[in-house]
């Protein structure tokens, strides 16, 4: 809703109508004089009172039209200004847009003209420069071999540039003189040892070669795997001493340790059949007494870097205590025969975990659910609970001569157990210390390092003494150590036989 202006009178149209009200009011006086003498004299007012209305009326409307007469010109004024106004405006910005055209994008366009020279120019010498470096490199051929790789295409050749890596190191290595004594202190195990593996594993990680490049031999695919596991230098040490990328050798690792798993695993870590079986009892019993041995079955930690998700399951309480350093780890579960070849392995649960529980995740576990390991006794410490195949020492205190003698004998089997695995870390040294590998990743690095470790076993590789790795696992007997009350009247048995038929021995008199 709009308001419009109140028109205003000027001093002509004040001073007519003061003269006209004031006329009115000395005839009304008049009027009233006369009103007594005779009855015509109110038609006669009536009259004059309507003329005079009328003419007020009159002179209003008169008024009126004349402002809506001044206002019609005033609006038309202003749109012929504003007409006037907006025409101009126009013709100065089509002014400003011919001149921004002919002058100044001309300008701009002969600045991109010049940059598209210098960047021409300057790729010819660069063209130059490549070109001449390349003349120089094909005059010799061993800067040739470190720094391309040709190969005839349709047409003419292909040239792959790479960054140049010395190789010396493992050329040294890998040469025939190379001292057997410097082999096995680098590699841990003999040449002769190194070349099986790489023979049962050349059909697996051989690869072929490209138009671009030639193929990273087996041999040297191998070695930087078992270097890398040997020793647990970073993969920046790695790529220096094998001439490679960093993420090529993380690469060839993983590689590799999955070749281990696939190929060497099914033939060198593998539960025994009834024969191998038998064996392992006899010898168990030559060695410590006790009949129906299997295996002995110890639980270490392998550290690991923190990791993004569920660090609550992977942190280590026990070991953070000890070394007053927070402590993240993963569990290596294992059983050895008499020599300390691995012939069950669980691998990856996290470290919070205790080891009877890490036992109940086990496929050895499930084995004996199956009801394949009947008259089996497999040897643990104190951390497993005493079940129908899980044979451990007594715990409670105040032993008869007898529970004596019989924890004696088992710990003499533990420790070939925890002798195993100190030999195992004491060899492969990535198990040591926190790692590159990702957690998923672990479990294949782990196992591959317990295939290598039975090879070594198995071929009697010396160790250096040096090598050995002190363990220090702590041991947490379980809730429930006691799973059987048919395995509590065994394992007295079994401690009464050693006492009473001169097994025992004095050692623990």
């Amino acid at each position: 809703m709009e308001i419009s202006s109140v028109p205003f009178l000027n001093q002509d149209d004040y001073n007519y109508f003061y003269t006209f009200f004031q006329g009115m009011e000395d005839n009304s006086s008049n009027e009233e004089f006369n009103d007594n003498n005779n009855g015509d004299g109110k038609k006669r007012r009536r009259i004059d009172s309507n003329s005079n209305v009328k003419e007020i009326l009159s002179a209003i409307m008169l008024l009126d039209e004349e402002e809506k007469f001044e206002n019609d010109e005033l609006g038309f004024a202003l749109n012929q200004e504003k007409s006037s106004f907006d025409a101009n405006y126009r013709q100065r910005t089509q002014a400003m847009q011919e001149y921004y055209e002919s002058n100044v994008q001309g300008h701009f366009g002969n600045l991109v003209d010049l940059e598209s020279s210098r960047i021409k120019r300057a790729r010819d010498s660069a063209s130059t420069v490549m070109a001449s470096i390349a003349a120089k490199t094909e005059n010799s051929e061993d800067r040739l071999s470190q720094s391309s790789n040709v190969r005839e295409t349709s047409g003419g050749h292909r040239r792959l540039w790479v960054k140049d890596r010395s190789k010396a190191w493992w050329d040294r290595c890998n040469h025939p003189d190379f001292p057997e004594s410097e082999f096995r202190k680098a590699f841990r195990m003999s040449k002769a040892t190194f070349d099986m593996i790489c023979d049962e594993l050349d059909s697996v990680v051989t690869k072929k070669d490209t138009m671009l490049r030639a193929a990273i031999p087996v041999r040297q695919r191998v070695a930087v795997c078992i270097w890398r596991l040997a020793t647990g230098e970073p993969l920046r040490l790695v790529s220096k001493r094998f001439g490679l990328g960093i993420s090529t050798c993380h690469k060839l690792v993983l590689e590799v340790c999955s070749a281990i798993k696939s190929v060497l695993m099914p033939k060198f870590l593998q539960w025994p059949d009834e024969n191998r079986i038998q064996a392992i009892k006899d010898e168990y019993e030559l060695i410590s007494g006790i009949p129906n041995v299997g295996g002995s079955m110890y639980t270490t930690h392998v550290p690991i870097i923190a990791p993004k998700i569920s660090v609550a399951a992977y942190f280590n309480r026990r070991h953070t205590e000890r070394n007053q350093k927070t402590s993240y780890s993963i569990t290596l579960q294992g059983v050895v025969d008499p020599r300390g070849i691995f012939a069950d392995v669980c691998i990856g649960w996290p470290g919070s975990m205790p080891d009877d529980q890490v036992l109940e995740k086990s496929a050895l576990y499930q084995r004996a659910s199956r009801g394949l390991l009947k008259d089996v006794w497999i040897v643990g410490n104190s951390n497993y609970p005493l079940m129908d195949w899980v044979l451990v020492p007594y715990s409670h205190q105040n032993l008869t001569w007898a529970q004596h003698a019989f924890n004696e004998k088992i710990g003499g089997i533990q420790n070939l157990a925890k002798d195993a695995f100190m030999r195992l870390k004491g060899r492969w040294t990535c198990l040591q210390k926190r790692t590159e590998v990702k957690l998923q990743d672990l479990p294949v690095v782990l196992g591959a390092c317990c295939v290598l470790h039975n090879i070594c076993e198995m071929r009697n590789e010396e160790m250096d003494p040096e090598l050995i790795f002190d363990i220090f696992d702590d041991e947490m007997i379980p809730e429930s150590s006691i799973r059987s009350a048919s395995s509590v009247h065994a394992r007295d048995h079994i401690a009464h036989n050693l006492l009473h038929h001169g097994l025992a021995g004095t050692s623990f008199l």
